[in-house]
C-alpha cells in the first residue's frame, strides 16, 4: 500500500508511455492510461483485441497488420498524434475502473497543446479519458486554445467496450475524417 495525496491506496504505480505526436499534428487522440499489454510492450494499443488500429487504419488508409512503427508512422503522416491524459497512477489490472482516482497524475497536456499550431481536434478515446481531462486539465487550458479546437468524446476502442461493435466504432470515429491528412 502507498499514500497519495493523504489517501491510502492499493495497487502498483504505473508510468504511462511518451507522447507520439508529430509537429504538424492535426488530431490528438487521448486515452486514459495504457493497459497492461501496452505498458508491457512499450507501445500504444498493444492488446490484440483493442480496435484502435483497425479503426484508424480504415480511416487513414493503411494496413492494421503493419508493425507498430509503421502504424505510428502512418498515423503521423495522417496528422494524428497519440498520448494519454494520465501519465502516472495506481491501478490493478487494465480496466479504467480500477484506476485509483486519488493517484492520477496527468501529463502536461496544456504544454503539448501550446506546441501544436496545426492542431484542430482533440479526441478522447473513451469516457475515462474525457472525465480525467475535465477533472484535472481543462481549467489549465487557455480559453483561446479551448475555443479554437474541436473536443470530441468518442467511444472507447478497448475490448472492455465489447458492447460497441467495430462498425459502430468506425461510424462514430469517422467524425475525425475532415481533419485527417490523406495521401
Amino acid at each position: 500500500m502507498a499514500v497519495s495525496r493523504g489517501v491510502t491506496v492499493d495497487g502498483p504505480w504505473l508510468q504511462g508511455l511518451p507522447a507520439q505526436v508529430g509537429e504538424d499534428c492535426r488530431v490528438l487522440v487521448l486515452g486514459s492510461m495504457p493497459g497492461d499489454a501496452s505498458l508491457s510492450a512499450g507501445r500504444y494499443y498493444a492488446h490484440p483485441r483493442n480496435r484502435f488500429w483497425p479503426v484508424m487504419a480504415e480511416m487513414c488508409g493503411f494496413d492494421p497488420a503493419l508493425d507498430h512503427g509503421q502504424r505510428m508512422a502512418a498515423l503521423t503522416r495522417a496528422g494524428v498524434g497519440v498520448w494519454d491524459v494520465i501519465g502516472r497512477c495506481q491501478r490493478r489490472g487494465s480496466l479504467d475502473t480500477a484506476i485509483v482516482a486519488s493517484s492520477e497524475e496527468v501529463n502536461d497536456l496544456p504544454g503539448l497543446l501550446a506546441r501544436l499550431p496545426s492542431l484542430r481536434a482533440v479526441a478522447f478515446n473513451g469516457g475515462k479519458a474525457a472525465q480525467s481531462f475535465h477533472r484535472h486539465v481543462q481549467g489549465r487550458v487557455p480559453e483561446a486554445t479551448h475555443a479554437a479546437l474541436a473536443w470530441l468524446a468518442l467511444p472507447s476502442t478497448s475490448p472492455a467496450n465489447a458492447g460497441c461493435s467495430l462498425p459502430r466504432l468506425l461510424e462514430q470515429w469517422r467524425v475525425l475524417v475532415p481533419w485527417l491528412r490523406h495521401p
